[in-house]
């Protein structure tokens, strides 16, 4: 166990990056309640800045409509959605697909809802659909706001599943016609792509050799960052091998790496989707484990890219069908009725991190706030499937800057135990729909476990001596004492007795 002296000066600012934008579902489903209600919540303890989410063109969102050969855009549904977006103090992160079947080429779908895969049977129709979307919310919005937001064309036109025969060609030539729209209808606005997912690096060159021989506009590139296996299905779920968490990490680094030395060098880049599994249907997502995993990328990630997207903000969600239990390893960060997971708890966590970065190390991150408040994110490290499991226990110690001569400290623990409803919903014998009881006693077991000391501060420091459970992340908050004492005060006086580490309200020397 290493002993870290944290020092007194910060390295920096903490980046923003981390939280920058968030996935959903696709956009229909921002009609429900229970999708806005979860939606709140993440906002509240979060705060996303951005949102993306597929499907703002497919059948179901009503954009584009055909009536006896008459052709109508119709933003009843897009309105709704994007203006609860705003009230809710997150912008769109535009996609653009998939393809209204009025205009599709073809009749490959993806997904349970059937998300059309294929070109545009007319690039003319296309770019008048484009025009008509992106001119109404600039209408509606206002240039200087909807300049604002990111539009990416497509998703994941690299695979099979998203594009039809993930033809290349046919991606470039469909990215070109959307760009230029945009620009004609602002050359404010800002576009970007291919958005595309992991494995296909070799996409970058002929991207960036497409773009600038034809002077395409791209304001940003975008791809997606995953570390799991092949599907190893199961009824109703599905399990999968992971590599190290750091694999996620040279993902981010992938699109500078690639580009440098072309057109495209310093652009940019976003990370629209990330997570461990691409399944929306693997148990990983609702385990500790998987908090305790992402705890390094979450940290880790700020300053390799300008956002990386956690996908999604909750399980609200039906790619592969509607769930078919309360815990299903669905991707969100809550579940259904808005069930935190651990996962969540770490995002939240981060939220509460002050804004100057004191230590960065491979199981912790120190920050401070100007008025002497010390935030302490800590974690186990895990590995992937082929590396060695974590120990019950994981020791971290840390001295920190505190200024003043007492402090507080208050700890927030999820693990494998404490704040996780998963770990609760198991021994409760998984019930699919659970009753008003049982989601009771699952929100109250959500909930982080506390505790909070008085320190001495020594030499202007405190010492903290943290021990980490399995796939734990901690979250402790330090912070300076200014007393308000008086005269005749003697906690010892107290009828039960007081905490033998307090003597007349202050903290014993040797006892923090």
């Amino acid at each position: 166990m290493s002993h870290v002296v944290v020092p007194a000066e910060p390295l920096g600012r903490l980046s923003d990056s981390w939280r920058h934008c968030v996935g959903t579902g696709r956009l229909n489903l921002a009609l429900r309640a229970d999708y806005q209600e979860s939606l709140a919540l993440v906002q509240r303890d979060v705060g996303f800045r951005y949102i993306r989410g597929h499907g703002l063109l497919s059948d179901d969102m009503g954009v584009l409509r055909v009536s006896q050969g008459e052709t109508r855009y119709s933003f009843t549904y897009l309105d709704q959605v994007f203006d609860r977006f705003l009230e809710l103090g997150v912008r769109p992160f535009v996609e653009l697909g998939f393809m209204p079947t009025a205009l599709a080429s073809g009749e490959d779908t993806v997904f349970w809802w059937k998300g059309n895969i294929t070109p545009p049977r007319d690039h003319g129709e296309w770019a008048a659909l484009v025009r008509a979307v992106v001119a109404h919310l600039v209408d509606r919005y206002g240039l200087d706001e909807v300049r604002t937001w990111p539009i990416e064309v497509w998703n994941e036109p690299n695979l099979v599943n998203f594009w039809k025969d993930a033809d290349q060609d046919a991606y470039f030539r469909l990215y070109e016609t959307t760009a230029r729209v945009i620009k004609d209808v602002d050359a404010g606005l800002r576009v970007g792509g291919p958005a595309i997912s992991p494995g296909s690096d070799e996409w970058w060159a002929p991207f960036a050799e497409f773009v600038t021989a034809r002077d395409v506009p791209v304001d940003f590139v975008s791809r997606h960052a995953y570390t799991s296996g092949p599907a190893q299905h199961v009824p109703f779920g599905t399990y999968q091998t992971l590599q190290p968490p750091r694999s996620l990490l040279e993902q981010f680094e992938a699109p500078r790496r690639h580009l440098a030395g072309t057109a495209l060098a310093g652009l940019p880049v976003h990370i629209t989707e990330f997570n461990t599994s691409y399944r929306p249907d693997n148990p990983i997502h609702d385990t500790a484990y998987n908090a305790a995993y992402l705890a390094p990328v979450l940290t880790g990630g700020t300053d390799l890219v300008d956002s990386y997207s956690y996908w999604t903000f909750c399980d609200v969600f039906e790619e592969e069908n509607v769930p078919t239990s309360l815990f299903h390893g669905g991707f969100g960060l809550l579940t259904h009725r808005q069930l935190p997971k651990p996962t969540y708890h770490l995002y939240a966590f981060m939220a509460r991190m002050g804004a100057h970065v004191l230590a960065r190390g491979e199981d912790h991150l120190v920050c401070r706030d100007d008025d002497g408040r010390v935030t302490v994110l800590a974690w186990q490290p895990v590995g992937g499937t082929d590396e060695p499991g974590a120990p019950e226990r994981h020791a971290v110690r840390l001295s920190v800057p505190v200024p003043g001569e007492r402090a507080f400290t208050r700890r927030e623990r999820v693990n494998e135990h404490d704040g996780n409803a998963f770990a609760a919903w198991r021994e409760l014998g998984r019930p699919r729909s659970p009753g008003r009881r049982e989601l009771e006693v699952l929100r109250d077991c959500a909930r982080p476990a506390v505790e909070h000391r008085a320190h001495a501060v020594a030499g202007g420091r405190v010492e903290l001596d943290l021990a980490l459970s399995r796939h734990e992340v901690t979250f402790v908050e330090v912070l300076p004492v200014r007393p308000e004492e008086h005269p005749g005060l003697d906690d010892r006086r107290l009828l039960g007795g007081s905490d033998d580490r307090l003597v007349a309200g202050r903290p014993v020397p040797g006892t923090a």
